[in-house]
């Protein structure tokens, strides 16, 4: 037999090299995935295979949903509460969960707790009394969530359920489902990475590194700037603070985090974000850090290998991880934007959008929204929200005025940041055009375009004068955007 030589080896190895499968990014978006957006990119061989790996992740959902949520009344952990005082054996999910409970209670001093929810509750009857909770009713709170709930039996994974008080387990939870998805994700042949994004907390694993802006707490809009950007492989990001959720008593806002120790709502901190080797560990600090004293924080931090964090303040001070400056990115559009952004005033147009609700979970249209000037020109585009490209000629009239940069939208990172309701959507335009400079006063139209892949179509505009003066408009809802509102105001930097 005939040995090949060296050169003809080489040879055969470049073009067995060439004809290997090329890994490429897919996306997908559903809304009304616990309760929030979800958001599944995937680095496959083929269409087919991320689309087969959408529906593995999907089910992953489902599957873990149906273990752990307390809003369904026949959920694996709804059943256990129902029952009292017997021994009961557990799915190893939910003996895990409990177990991890147990080990964050103790790790934070009973700042993270799973019965937060009494004093939850008791804050939710505060919003429709309209004055917060007395004193006694506060005490109450606190003596009832010291108590333990529940007696684990790790040889047998079997559970006895000995309180009677409700529990609230989505500090991590969420973080502990995204693991579990990437890790079916991962495992599903022709995949060679994925991106999890489930309403703001992120895993990321393969070989792909994913480029993630950091929401800034004062700036709560999509396209809003970012405090800062980081990059990440292999590693879970999780972001937690009051600056979407709440209570509001009266004339005050309260943040929907709650310090178990005091039943009370906390405020020192607007938000934590936290990267981790392990999903569970940065939601479930996350969580934390937003009701720990910083220097508690960064001691506890400091007993968990690879742990790095951004808090900030409610005075906008930063409080950062020795090593959180390894992961950012320098971003000279990102540092402009702040230097402009530091005047005492500007004005801006706020955009409010709702997406059409349908049952149970559902993907997410296609939708731009951009603005155009009296020549009919686009002037910004504010979001444009899709993941097959050959279906971007279904937004006509945004494709049409954008078809030359319409790819560079393709390429975004992703966002982190505290939970937002799923479907609602905020878009900001600060007066200036696609390419950073002012745009001069005069009339403009700001355009709503949504498509569905094979299926509807709709098209929102409203003419808006841009000359300093404020202005409010509710658009007509339809098939994709139900509601829509526009506001033209002055926003103040104090």
């Amino acid at each position: 037999m005939k040995i090949l030589g060296k050169t003809a080896l080489v040879v055969l190895w470049i073009l067995c090299a060439s004809a290997a499968p090329v890994s490429r990014p897919y996306q997908f978006n559903h809304e009304n995935v616990l309760g929030t957006s979800f958001e599944l990119k995937v680095f496959a061989t083929a269409e087919t295979i991320a689309e087969q790996t959408e529906q593995v992740a999907l089910r992953e959902i489902d599957r873990l949903n149906g273990i752990f949520s307390t809003y369904v009344a026949d959920s694996e952990v709804s059943r256990w509460l129902k029952t009292h005082g017997t021994e009961q054996p557990l799915s190893p999910e939910l003996f895990e969960v409990l177990a991890l409970w147990d080990h964050w209670r103790t790790k934070t001093n009973g700042a993270l707790n799973p019965t937060a929810a009494v004093a939850i509750n008791l804050w939710k009857n505060s919003t429709r009394e309209g004055k917060r909770p007395d004193e006694k009713a506060l005490s109450k709170a606190v003596a009832s969530m010291t108590q333990p709930q529940w007696i684990l039996n790790p040889q047998r994974l079997t559970a006895v359920h000995i309180g009677d008080q409700p529990l609230v387990l989505n500090s991590f939870v969420k973080s502990y489902i995204l693991a579990k998805v990437a890790d079916k994700v991962m495992q599903t042949p022709g995949v060679h990475g994925t991106v999890v994004n489930i309403g703001g907390d992120i895993v990321v694993r393969g070989n792909h590194q994913e480029k993630i802006g950091v929401a800034d707490p004062a700036a709560h809009a999509e396209n809003d700037h970012v405090r800062t950007v980081i990059q990440l492989q292999r590693q879970a990001i999780a972001t937690s603070g009051n600056y979407r959720r709440g209570f509001r008593v009266g004339d005050q806002w309260y943040s929907h985090i709650v310090d178990a120790r005091t039943a009370t709502p906390v405020s020192g901190i607007v938000s934590a974000t936290v990267v981790a080797d392990q999903a569970t560990d940065a939601g479930a600090l996350a969580t934390a850090f937003n009701i720990l004293r910083p220097a508690e924080s960064a001691a506890l931090a400091a007993t968990i290998p690879g742990t790095q964090y951004l808090i900030i303040t409610q005075t906008g001070e930063e409080l950062m991880s020795p090593g959180w400056k390894n992961f950012v990115l320098k971003n000279e559009i990102e540092e402009t934007w702040r230097k402009n952004s530091s005047a005492e005033d500007r004005f801006e147009v706020t955009v409010d959008l709702e997406l059409a609700r349908f049952e149970g979970r559902f993907r997410r249209p296609f939708v731009a929204v951009w603005v155009e000037n009296k020549k009919k020109q686009s002037v910004r585009t504010l979001a444009v929200w899709f993941n097959k490209p050959r279906w971007l000629p279904d937004l006509k009239r945004w494709f049409g005025k954008n078809q030359s940069t319409a790819q560079d939208y393709a390429s975004l990172g992703s966002i982190s940041s505290a939970t937002r309701a799923a479907g609602k959507y905020t878009l900001v335009w600060d007066g200036l055009d696609d390419a950073g400079k002012a745009a001069p006063a005069g009339t403009y139209t700001l355009y709503i375009e949504a498509a569905r892949e094979h299926g509807t179509y709709q098209l929102l505009k409203q003419d808006i004068e841009w000359n300093g003066k404020p202005g409010h408009f509710d658009l007509p809802g339809g098939v994709e955007i139900t509601t829509a509102t526009v506001d033209l105001h002055a926003v103040s930097k104090n």
